[in-house]
């Protein structure tokens, strides 16, 4: 791994106000992009030290779309926990939102979804005052987050294009979900509402809904990343959305993590590089003007 990201990999949860001790850069908190129903949509912001432009990062945590916080998780250590992503992008010099969005069963579906499209379009107006480069955005998203982004990805408008988009364990595919649990989840009945079992109306509305179904030529290059001892969201799932990306003729590498479960925080104990693996990925996707840029080469491990 590099030296850099293993130093810096104890210090991913510690996020202060200010300067973030030893890594050169100010977390920003609790900036609005944007506001619906009278609910303040609200984003953290890393801004590294130094003049940029830097890449930028935008950041959707997982949480069944009923949990999980822009810090974090809504406590340490839980399924919805990114905090493993925020070292290794303060190292490698990206500027980096955390977004919260709206959730269920408060909110239905599509509000979380819109609410990451208007982030997306705050930070490719707003990037640049954080030293960042809304011409190189990637976005992130974990399990039901990674859901969310994918989704996004297949958007032909160009207000929420990006360059490149990473899925941590996404969920690409939600009538398979269906018919891995045998009927409709308690998640996907908080998520949707009016999906409450399993007959071919919520079959139609789950297949509407999943990525796999909107992949099209022209979707921004796509990185998975995935345990193969995942229990939550099957590694089936990244496999399939790869082979239709690739079929469409959408660059798409994957990265298959041995042993890792679906908690991203027991991804390092798997395979201590991964991290470092990702973020070559992104460097190398997000190089501008280069053919790299264009034709990112493989980054697949067995």
């Amino acid at each position: 791994m590099n030296s850099k990201l293993v130093l810096l990999a104890g210090l991913a949860g510690v996020l202060l106000g200010g300067p973030v001790a030893g890594l050169q850069a100010e977390i920003r908190r609790d900036i609005e992009y944007g506001s619906e129903g009278g609910e303040r949509l609200l984003l953290d912001v890393n801004v590294p030290e130094g003049t940029g432009p830097f890449p930028i990062a935008i950041l959707v945590h997982g949480g069944g779309w009923t949990g999980g916080d822009k810090s974090g998780g809504a406590k340490p250590n839980d399924g919805a926990d990114i905090t493993p992503w925020f070292a290794p992008l303060t190292a490698a010099k990206f500027t980096w939102f955390s977004i919260n969005y709206r959730l269920a069963p408060q909110h239905r579906w599509p509000a979380q979804f819109e609410d990451v499209k208007t982030a997306i379009r705050w930070v490719k107006a707003h990037g640049a005052e954080f030293k960042g480069d809304p011409a190189r955005i990637a976005i992130f998203g974990h399990s039901s987050g990674g859901h969310l982004v994918t989704l996004a990805a297949t958007e032909k408008n160009p207000d929420v294009r990006v360059q490149a988009v990473v899925g941590f364990a996404a969920v690409t595919d939600l009538e398979a979900d269906l018919e891995r649990r045998g009927g409709v989840s308690g998640v996907l009945k908080s998520f949707f509402g009016r999906v409450e079992e399993m007959n071919p109306e919520s079959r139609a509305t789950l297949r509407e809904l999943s990525p796999i179904n909107h992949v099209h030529a022209g979707i921004p290059p796509v990185l998975l990343v995935h345990g193969d001892a995942d229990k939550s969201v099957p590694l089936a799932q990244s496999l399939a959305f790869q082979s239709r990306l690739k079929g469409a003729g959408v660059p798409c590498d994957l990265i298959v993590l041995p042993g890792a479960p679906h908690r991203l925080t027991e991804w390092e104990k798997s395979d201590p590089d991964h991290a470092h693996r990702w973020i070559d990925w992104l460097q190398r996707t997000l190089a501008r003007g280069t053919p790299e840029a264009a034709h990112p080469s493989p980054t697949v491990s067995p």
